[in-house]
């Protein structure tokens, strides 16, 4: 093989992904940094055991008389600068997990639902645009990913993002990223979870905002001949499944949506919990689970009747009937002592 020809061949084998993200940098940054540690102290400590080998090896003249045992000055330098670097790498990894967890800039952000299933990723964008194993965003705008698992425990990692989060069954979990750089990139699951696991990729778009604007456009489809977001199909769904019979304000069969994302829930066993998504999935699929104070435990679960998609859609729903933090008036009266069954 030619030097050409070499060259070549490692010119596209990276040394790591390509960083397209706003944490990939600092991650990076990092990475070598401990790197780097880990190299110099390793240097060190196998530098001296070479050398007391050569100087003390069996045979050898040095002079081994009064060795000493005990050195505070030493100790002291051995410990505390070691300690010092190990608590300036924990301090820095922590705030990049905390801002990668929970960017302090999330007011623009696009917030897509995932739900991962053997074996496939399936996305939906809040205006109603659905994708298997492919996600289009605009590039310089925070992504929060909403995710959740249909059967087993999955991972959605994006090395170019550096990004991982396990998504698991029965619980929503969220990502964080800033995509820096227009591209395509590789999106894997990195969890084993079943004989198709090494299928479950897919590939994340980033976009400059117009097309990703065109993109939204051209990729608009719903219930029928018509376009509908995922609140406009969770109503639908609402529809369906005749939630209101119960759910409306003038039924006073079950609680009140109207209100309820948000608010504090009190319980028929005395908990008082916040109606945020794990609870109002928990409420449609388990509802026993989590019967309202004052309500009688009638509403039937809905686990064998609905996918993870429509759950999505029907808490979008509940979610556009509006927001509050005081509770609604019919929970208020419960806890008071009024039945309203």
């Amino acid at each position: 093989m030619t030097h050409t020809a070499m060259n070549s061949l490692f010119a596209n084998i990276p040394i790591w992904p390509e960083g397209a993200s706003k944490a990939a940098f600092e991650m990076d940054a990092l990475y070598l940094f401990i790197v780097g540690l880990t190299i110099f102290f390793s240097a060190i400590v196998f530098g001296l055991v070479l050398y007391f080998v050569g100087k003390y090896y069996a045979g050898s003249k040095a002079d081994r008389s009064n060795p000493s045992f005990h050195n505070l000055k030493l100790e002291l330098v051995w410990s505390l600068i070691p300690l010092a670097l190990g608590l300036f790498v924990f301090v820095w990894a922590a705030k990049l997990y905390v801002e990668v967890q929970a960017p302090i800039s999330s007011e623009n952000a696009l917030d897509i639902y995932v739900v991962g299933k053997q074996w496939m990723w399936q996305m939906q964008h809040p205006t109603g645009q659905r994708e298997n194993n492919e996600l289009h965003v605009p590039v310089g705008r925070p992504v929060k990913l909403t995710m959740i698992s249909q059967d087993v425990i999955h991972s959605f990692f994006v090395p170019a993002f550096r990004v991982k989060n396990d998504v698991v069954p029965g619980r929503y979990r969220t990502l964080w990223f800033e995509p820096t750089k227009v591209g395509k990139y590789h999106l894997f699951c990195a969890e084993y979870c079943g004989t198709k696991h090494s299928e479950m990729v897919g590939w994340i778009y980033v976009m400059e905002p117009e097309d990703y604007e065109m993109w939204l456009k051209d990729n608009q489809w719903g219930m029928g001949n018509e376009k509908a977001t995922m609140a406009e199909a969770g109503a639908a769904l609402y529809q369906q499944l005749q939630c209101g019979s119960c759910h409306d304000p003038n039924q006073r069969i079950g609680p009140p949506l109207a209100g309820v994302y948000g608010t504090t829930r009190t319980l028929s066993d005395g908990r008082r919990v916040i109606a945020d998504r794990d609870y109002l999935r928990q409420a449609i699929l388990d509802p026993q689970a989590v019967t309202v104070s004052g309500y009688e435990n009638i509403m039937p679960p809905f686990r064998s009747q609905l996918t993870e998609v429509e759950v999505n859609q029907l808490i979008e729903y509940i979610k556009t009937l509006g927001k509050g933090n005081e509770l609604p008036v019919a929970e208020t009266k419960n806890e008071e002592g009024v039945n309203k069954g």
